[in-house]
């Protein structure tokens, strides 16, 4: 994929996020490799349903900005995340109504903010650990999830949003979809008696990815 139809292909996944209702306003951004070291930023304050490929921010591995607009200030943890992990080729990070409802709530497992109870959970993100709360664009979020990038596919930043990676652009966008399915499901079932998966159901669907 040319640097052009990577750049459309943001805009256009951009905008079906934000006409579904994964997004408002300016909240959330997305990225993606590009080759020769840099990345693709959406732009600070942007809204992800008024892209522009042009206006999209071209980084340099230490963040400098080569062309385009300035970009998010997340920037900074999404480039702590390709660093560290090099499997890591998106990242999409949302303020999506149910998860970032379940990223308020009190008592979640630090390891893993909801428990499987579908396979498609597991398959598409495994697990969803839980970020401590810090204000957008603390250093402390990029700190946080660098020293976790290898341990997952996703991870909840308490009373934020959600952050999700993926191979490809398309792949953490439909992460980041089954992932707010998974939390919308959370909550319509609060209160009936759930079938969890077992461990053993977990390790049989992650050990067919392997």
């Amino acid at each position: 994929m040319t640097e052009l139809e990577q750049k459309n292909q943001m805009v256009a996944l951009a905008a079906s996020l934000f006409n579904r209702g994964y997004s408002v306003g300016g909240a959330g951004n997305l990225s993606c490799r590009l080759d020769g070291g840099r990345f693709l930023v959406t732009p600070t304050g942007s809204s992800l349903g008024r892209l522009t490929a042009e206006r999209l921010s071209v980084l340099d591995s230490d963040g400098k900005l080569l062309a385009g607009d300035k970009p998010s200030k997340e920037s900074v943890f999404h480039l702590a995340l390709y660093r560290k992990n090099p499997a890591c080729n998106a990242i999409v990070h949302l303020h999506s109504t149910y998860l970032t409802a379940l990223s308020c709530l009190q008592g979640l497992d630090p390891a893993n903010a909801l428990k499987a109870f579908t396979p498609y959970y597991v398959m598409r993100v495994g697990a969803l650990p839980v970020i401590p709360y810090y204000r957008p664009g603390h250093p402390d979020i990029a700190r946080e999830l660098e020293a976790r990038a290898l341990t997952g596919r996703a991870f909840l930043l308490a009373n934020h949003g959600v952050v999700v990676t993926g191979s490809d652009l398309t792949d953490a966008v439909d992460n980041s979809e089954e992932l707010e399915e998974t939390a919308r499901l959370h909550f319509i079932l609060r209160g009936e008696n759930i079938r969890y998966l077992t461990d053993d159901e977990v390790n049989d669907l992650k050990n067919r990815g392997k």
